[in-house]
C-alpha cells in the first residue's frame, strides 16, 4: 500500500504542477496509457491468487479513478484560466458598426431579360404576356404545326391529362402562344364592355416568359425563358427583321463589331425561315463575341407565315409581319462568361453571390444596360 499511496502523491504533484494541455496530457498517458505505470499495475492482477486480488484490487482500482479524477480538474482548471486569459486579451469594441447584412441580388436570366426587354422598347415594341398552361390550339394548330409534328409528342412537350371534354392541356413549348393570343385580340371582341379590345394591326410586341421542354444537359434544361418578338403591318419584309435583329444584338452585345449572318432554316410558323449567327473567336479556350472568323447561332426568326395570320384572323394580302425568338439564358450565359445552364437554376447562393446584379440598377439604354 505504501508503493501505491507514494505514487498517487507523485502523479498528483506532476497533474497540479502541469502549466499546459499538452503537458497534463503527457502525464495522463504515462500513467493511464497502454504502457503505464497504473495501467502496469492493473496488468498485474491477472495473475494474482483471488486473495490477493480481493486485497489489493480495490486500491490499484482506487489509485486509478483518484488519478483520472486528479486530470479532469487541472484540464477543467486549465481550460478555465486560457478562456480568461483570452477574454482579457481579446476585448471587443461595442462602438464599432455591426457587420453588414447580407444583400440579396438580381439573377442573371432576369437580369438579362430586363435588357433585352429595354433595348426593345427603345425601338418601340411593347410587353405582351400570356398563360404558361396553354391548350393545342394556341400553341400548335395556330402556328401551322401539322398533326403528326414531333413537337405534338409526349417525348418533346409536357402534357397534363385529358380533361373532361377530353382536351390535354400543356405546359407552353414557346411563347409564341402569346403572339397568337395578340393577333386575335385585335380581331375579336371583347368579353365584357368593361375589358378594353385589343388594337389592330400595326402590332409591335416582344414576349419574355418561361417555357418547358423535355431538354437537360449542360446547354438545355426542362424549364428554361425566351423572348420572342413580332412585328405586323403593311409592307413589312425580310430587311427590316434584319436590321431589328443586328441592331439588337450590337446593342445587348454593347459594341458595334458584332457581325451576323443569316442561314435559311425551317420553321412551322414562318417562311422563309432563318437562323442568325454571331460572329465570334473560340481561341484559347474562351468564346468571344465580335471577333475572329468562327460563327454561333444564337436565335430563330422569319416572316409570319401566311397560315398563321389566318387563324388568327389577319389578311395576309394586306398585312405582313416577322418573328424571332432567342433564349433568354443562353444569352446571358454569353454576355456573361456562364459556362453550364444547370448552374443558373442551382440555387447556390454562393453562385449568386458572384454572378448576381444590384436590385437598385435597373437596366435602361441611357444609363447603361449591364
Amino acid at each position: 500500500m505504501t508503493d501505491l499511496t507514494a505514487l498517487q502523491s507523485d502523479l498528483t504533484a506532476q497533474i497540479a504542477a502541469a502549466p499546459d494541455a499538452a503537458t497534463l496530457e503527457a502525464i495522463r498517458v504515462a500513467a493511464l496509457g497502454k504502457s503505464g505505470s497504473v495501467s502496469a499495475l492493473l496488468k498485474t492482477l491477472g495473475a494474482m491468487s483471488p486473495e490477493e486480488r480481493k486485497e489489493k484490487g480495490p486500491a490499484i482500482n482506487q489509485l486509478r479513478d483518484a488519478v483520472a479524477g486528479s486530470i479532469a480538474e487541472r484540464k477543467a482548471a486549465l481550460e478555465t484560466a486560457e478562456l480568461d486569459a483570452r477574454l482579457a486579451r481579446e476585448s471587443l469594441d461595442l462602438t464599432l458598426p455591426a457587420p453588414p447584412r447580407r444583400k440579396g441580388s438580381v439573377h442573371p436570366t432576369m437580369q438579362t431579360m430586363d435588357e433585352m426587354v429595354a433595348i426593345f422598347a427603345e425601338m418601340g415594341f411593347a410587353v405582351a404576356e400570356g398563360p404558361d398552361i396553354e391548350d393545342d390550339f394556341h400553341n400548335f394548330t395556330a402556328l401551322n404545326f401539322p398533326p403528326k409534328h414531333p413537337a405534338r409528342e409526349m417525348h418533346d412537350t409536357f402534357f397534363f391529362n385529358p380533361g373532361p371534354d377530353g382536351e390535354r392541356k400543356l405546359l407552353r413549348t414557346h411563347t409564341s402562344p402569346v403572339q397568337v393570343r395578340a393577333m386575335r385580340r385585335g380581331n375579336t371582341a371583347p368579353p365584357a364592355p368593361w375589358i378594353a379590345a385589343g388594337q389592330e394591326p400595326p402590332i409591335r410586341i416582344v414576349v419574355p416568359g418561361r417555357t418547358y421542354r423535355m431538354d437537360s444537359d449542360a446547354t438545355h434544361t426542362p424549364m428554361f425563358h425566351q423572348v420572342e418578338g413580332l412585328v405586323i403591318d403593311k409592307g413589312i419584309h425580310m430587311g427590316h427583321l434584319k436590321w431589328t435583329l443586328e441592331t439588337f444584338i450590337a446593342r445587348f452585345f454593347e459594341t458595334d463589331a458584332v457581325t451576323t449572318r443569316f442561314r435559311p432554316h425551317h420553321f412551322p410558323f414562318t417562311e422563309p425561315s432563318a437562323e442568325m449567327d454571331v460572329g465570334c473567336d473560340r481561341s484559347g479556350g474562351e468564346l468571344k463575341i465580335g471577333t475572329g472568323s468562327d460563327w454561333l447561332e444564337i436565335l430563330g426568326c422569319g416572316m409570319v407565315h401566311p397560315n398563321v395570320l389566318r387563324h388568327c384572323g389577319i389578311d395576309p394580302d394586306v398585312y405582313q409581319g416577322f418573328a424571332f425568338g432567342m433564349g433568354v439564358d443562353r444569352l446571358g450565359m454569353l454576355k456573361y462568361g456562364i459556362p453550364d445552364l444547370r448552374d443558373m437554376f442551382s440555387s447556390d447562393t454562393r453562385w449568386l453571390a458572384h454572378y448576381g446584379f444590384s436590385g437598385f440598377q435597373a437596366p435602361n439604354p441611357v444609363s447603361g444596360l449591364s
